[in-house]
Parts: structure tokens; C-alpha cells; sequence
């Protein structure tokens, strides 16, 4: 019994120190690489649904968006990547808002204290946004899209598919291409 105890600690010790993962027990390895999808799906785009206020703008859907192209951006103002992600997001709505893109930020609370809706608002003018944004407290809009991350950008195209997906930080060059691509103009 003591050589098998010795052999579990030492392959215990061994996975600890080398950082090996176990898939299905340690997965954060998989979910600390940003999630990319080019062509995503091809889906048709889920409309916002359940959503509590919106922000910057009379209320939204999918079918009034046909024609342009469309970033929705999941976020939440407690998430330190989300964050991160604000000054890339209101770049490209500056950069492209005049030649047909349209972001939807779409706040979907993980805490009870980002359900307020006047602490979304303190938020949206501390980080300069503009843009429309749809808090979704019940996440029904983030269960339509069957998203799983925060942040993450769906970027959806002028007949209502969604073409790209992106989650977590980075990817800002693909973003700011794909969107560039759709709208026919040079990034």
C-alpha cells in the first residue's frame, strides 16, 4: 500500500510540475487559447432576446440589421479581458459606423452587482462607448448564440449569417479584416 501511495504522489507531482493537463479534469490550457472561427458557422443569426435595457439606442433586432454588417460583442464591465477588448471594439465602430457596420455590445452580467442598469451606464461612459448595447440579465440573447465566454465577437454579415466567431482577447487584426472584407473597403 505504501509503494502505490509513493507512485500516486510522485505521478501527482509530476503533473503538477510539468503542467500537464488531464483532459476532462484540467482543461484551463484549452480555454486560455482564444477561440477563433473563420466561416464560423454560417447560422443565421439569433435576434436579441430578453433583453432588459438598451443603451445608445431604440431597441435592436436582427432582421432591422439586413444589409449591414454586424459585430455583436458579449462583454461585461466586471471582466478584466472584456475590458481589454473595449478600446478595440470602439476603434472599429469609429473606423467603420460610417461605412455600414453596426456593434451591438450585448451585456450579459456574470455577478449581481453588473445587473444594475446604472452601473452598465457608468460603465458604457467611463470606457467612451456609443455604440449600441443590450443588457441581457436573464442571458437569453447569450443562450441564443450558445455562448460560452466572455468576452466574445460574432461578426455577422449583410444577409444575417454569422460568419466569424472570435473569444477571449486578441484576434484584433482578423476582426478588423474580416469586418474590412465584408464591408468592401481597405483596412
Amino acid at each position: 500500500m505504501t509503494v502505490k501511495l509513493l507512485v500516486v504522489g510522485a505521478a501527482l507531482i509530476g503533473i503538477t510540475v510539468t503542467g500537464a493537463v488531464i483532459p476532462g479534469i484540467c482543461d484551463e490550457a484549452a480555454r486560455a487559447t482564444p477561440m477563433v472561427t473563420a466561416a464560423a458557422s454560417q447560422q443565421t443569426a439569433p435576434d436579441f432576446t430578453g433583453i432588459s435595457n438598451w443603451f445608445n439606442s431604440k431597441p435592436l433586432s436582427i432582421a432591422d440589421l439586413r444589409g449591414k454588417v454586424v459585430l455583436v460583442d458579449f462583454w461585461t464591465y466586471g471582466c478584466v479581458n472584456c475590458v481589454n477588448t473595449l478600446p478595440h471594439v470602439t476603434d472599429l465602430y469609429a473606423k467603420y459606423k460610417d461605412k455600414g457596420l453596426v456593434v451591438v455590445g450585448v451585456h450579459t452580467p456574470e455577478f449581481p452587482f453588473e445587473r444594475s442598469a446604472a452601473n452598465v451606464q457608468a460603465a458604457l461612459k467611463r470606457h467612451g462607448i456609443t455604440y449600441p448595447v443590450a443588457q441581457d440579465n436573464d442571458s437569453r440573447t447569450w443562450n441564443a448564440y450558445r455562448n460560452q465566454y466572455w468576452p466574445a465577437q460574432y461578426i455577422i454579415d449583410q444577409g444575417g449569417k454569422i460568419v466569424f466567431q472570435h473569444a477571449g482577447e486578441g484576434s484584433y487584426e482578423q476582426i478588423d479584416r474580416t469586418v474590412a472584407r465584408l464591408l468592401n473597403v481597405n483596412s
